[in-house]
């Protein structure tokens, strides 16, 4: 059932267009743009029951996600509208509101074995209401950041050592930032090549009165007995705890398990995905950024000829994990199966 309004599809290319340019950037700025497009198309588009409009979900789904494969914060949001729709189905059917009726009981009713739900038949404002907890979904996104950040002083405490890696999101560095509002600590970042993200990073630390120190990713190991916590961020978190990070995380993990320092990532919801590694499928999972930074083709006729793999996301096992701290509170690695269940349906995991 493709959707008719010609803005619409004129917004859904775009976005494949930019998601496949690289001119988005971030999980973020991506989980935003992807639920906006899933806003206008439950308003703009032609459904008339729940069935109808979860078709065209994931329909449109699909085909966003198979502009970036690796880009998962897309597949997350779609699964969490899917959520929603079949939430307020069964909230209409059953004639009860959000308040009297606890998303407890909804889970119950969805998720209930040997039960299947009929979303074939008409609901009279389905679409006003799912529009209302798209909304809400928005404002979650939106508050995320802040919702991380105002746990850091649980987190890090006065006169300790900090070292974290450098990424493109900005949920550490607000992390940090408003731990050092209230406490002096001194944060170790990794510089990260080759994009050499770290640097960004330490500039911005410093900027806000942090003492901050840049090693290269070489010193990771030998800097470590001195760490009191590492914390860092991810691009995504998969269904068993593991982490799709940024290059260098898997060295920075296995020197913190070797001297028994704390691992605690910062990753807000949207970043959580039930899909697994899958090794023989490397290209959903991970992308490969130009080596020109790291060995520059003009500089030889050898180097020319040379094939050089310049992977961007590193597997971090869940069993490197210490905590995961996301806009709800932290989590062990062992409860993302609970929280997995909580924002996403099992008949969505695959959108098939």
């Amino acid at each position: 059932m493709p959707c008719g309004d010609v803005d619409l599809n004129e917004r859904l290319d775009a976005f494949i267009r930019d998601v496949k340019q690289g001119t988005i950037v971030g999980s973020f700025n991506v989980a935003y743009k992807t639920v906006g497009l899933m806003r206008r198309l439950i308003a703009q588009s032609k459904w008339h029951t729940a069935e109808d409009l979860m078709k065209l979900v994931k329909e449109e789904g699909k085909r966003l996600i198979e502009a970036e494969p690796s880009e998962t914060a897309i597949g997350n949001m779609v699964r969490r509208v899917l959520k929603i729709v079949r939430e307020e189905y069964v909230r209409a059917a059953s004639g009860k509101t959000e308040e009297d009726d606890p998303k407890d009981s909804l889970q119950k009713l969805l998720m209930a074995e040997g039960e299947t739900v009929d979303f074939n038949k008409f609901m009279l404002n389905l679409k006003a209401t799912t529009i209302e907890a798209v909304n809400e979904l928005i404002l979650e996104l939106e508050t995320s950041a802040d919702n991380i950040a105002a746990q850091a002083l649980e987190h890090i405490h006065a006169k300790e050592v900090v070292l974290t890696g450098g990424d493109v999101s900005k949920t550490v560095e607000a992390f940090l930032k408003r731990a050092a509002k209230k406490r002096k600590f001194h944060v170790i970042v990794v510089e990260c090549a080759p994009q050499y993200h770290g640097q960004e990073l330490a500039v911005e630390l410093a900027k806000a009165s942090i003492e901050t120190t840049v090693i290269t990713d070489s010193a990771v190991f030998a800097m470590m007995s001195r760490v009191n916590k590492v914390i860092i961020e991810t691009h995504t978190v998969m269904a068993n705890g593991g982490l799709k990070a940024f290059n260098g995380s898997y060295a920075i993990a296995l020197a913190a398990k070797h001297h028994s320092v704390p691992l605690v990532v910062c990753a807000a919801m949207y970043k959580l995905s039930p899909q697994y590694l899958c090794s023989s499928d490397q290209n959903a999972f991970n992308k490969f950024a130009s080596p020109q930074d790291v060995l520059k083709y003009s500089t030889g006729e050898i180097l020319s000829k040379v094939h050089i793999h310049n992977p961007v996301f590193d597997y971090v096992p869940p069993e490197l994990v210490t905590l995961f701290i996301s806009n709800i509170g932290g989590n062990a690695p062992s409860y993302i199966y609970r929280l997995l269940s909580e924002l996403y349906h099992s008949d969505d995991y695959n959108l098939e």
